[in-house]
């Protein structure tokens, strides 16, 4: 396996299980030292443990990522204990289905605390840092295909995803400058623990509705993350990758009855 990352530091939030626990593997198993975050205290010991197991460097940092404080902390953590920062994937985010007729205060601030506000001073955090190191880096963020198409049931959340893509283009003028590069990916249906779980037929729906005739698995969208922060994209910045299997290019709706009221980081 080819160790495109030597000597990097990455930190990935909302890291625990799903797209965000493959993307800390990989880039731990091609040779970053990975600062592995999640809200969920036992889901990132036994994630940064199973990436350590596989002969990487991982330290779990659990926590919440969309508290400004926290996320300092973060930063200064992955600084502290391996030397700098290189590489941050702004992960973590919440799903809260609801009818936009009932949407309440509460869980629009709460989809916007996490999703939002703890991307951008992430971002911001991390960028600061990396102006002082003087040596550039790669800030990728995790929107997803409802920031470009219309889902019943997920305005808030889609409002939240289509920041984040204004938010990776805008920076491209600021960051620039210091040699930081700022992308986002959108994935698609995925397979993860949480998809799975909160709905059963979710393979099969999206076996059926994905023009590729199947849904993405955590280590599509790896993949494609691991290029966009790794030296070979180095001239990409401000761009949203859509990882979908062609599912943006028609649109079909899985229909009411696979939608749910989950909450969960990815």
């Amino acid at each position: 396996m080819e160790r495109l990352f030597v000597s990097k530091t990455a930190v990935v939030t909302g890291a625990g299980q799903g797209i965000g626990f493959e993307i800390a593997r990989q880039l731990a198993l091609k040779g970053a030292s990975v600062l592995l975050n999640d809200a969920d205290e036992n889901l990132a010991r036994t994630a940064a443990a199973a990436i350590n197991d596989e002969g990487g460097v991982c330290k779990a940092f659990p926590g919440d990522a969309g508290n400004i404080v926290f996320i300092r902390k973060m930063v200064e953590e992955a600084v502290s204990s391996f030397g700098g920062i290189h590489i941050v994937i702004a992960n973590a985010g919440i799903t809260l289905f609801g009818d936009f007729f009932t949407y309440s205060p509460e869980a629009l601030q709460q989809v916007f605390q996490l999703n939002m506000s703890g991307s951008f001073f992430l971002t911001q955090t991390a960028a600061i840092r990396m102006r002082e190191q003087g040596s550039g880096g790669s800030i990728l963020l995790m929107s997803s295909v409802t920031g470009q198409q219309a889902h019943k049931h997920l305005a808030a959340y889609a409002m939240t995803k289509s920041a984040l893509q204004m938010l990776a283009k805008n920076l491209v003028l600021e960051l620039s400058p210091f040699g930081i590069t700022i992308n986002a990916i959108a994935p698609g249906a995925t397979l993860t623990e949480r998809t799975l779980a909160t709905d059963p037929g979710y393979e099969e729906t999206w076996r059926e509705l994905t023009p590729l005739g199947k849904p993405a698995r955590t280590k599509d969208i790896a993949h494609a993350a691991l290029f966009l922060v790794s030296p070979e994209s180095n001239h990409i910045t401000g761009q949203t990758l859509v990882v979908d299997g062609g599912w943006t290019s028609v649109s079909p709706s899985p229909g009411d009855k696979h939608f749910h009221e989950v909450e969960s980081e990815k």
